[in-house]
């Protein structure tokens, strides 16, 4: 078994409303940096996975993405997976 690290990141759709994106966005241009827009808020995530090779923890990363970290309704996720 080696030993891998994921980082994951999980957004909101595009199609859909992100309220803190939006909260986030507003708070900046109440603080004079008008200069950015339309911010999404998302989660980021680092996990280590124990697996035979890079292909096997780039699937246990997958299915644990779309059974528990990842509401794939509301949102997509990404990852990267690297020997660690």
């Amino acid at each position: 078994m080696k030993k891998f690290k994921a980082e994951i990141n999980v957004m909101p759709l595009e199609a859909l409303l992100d309220p803190q994106g939006k909260a986030v966005t507003s708070s900046l241009n109440s603080l004079s940096i008008g200069t950015i827009a339309n911010v999404r808020v998302g989660k980021h995530m680092s996990l280590f996975v124990d697996a035979a090779d890079q292909a096997s923890a780039e699937n246990i990363v997958d299915q644990a993405c779309k059974k528990l970290l990842c509401n794939e309704i509301m949102e997509y996720y990404t990852f990267t997976v690297v020997e660690a």
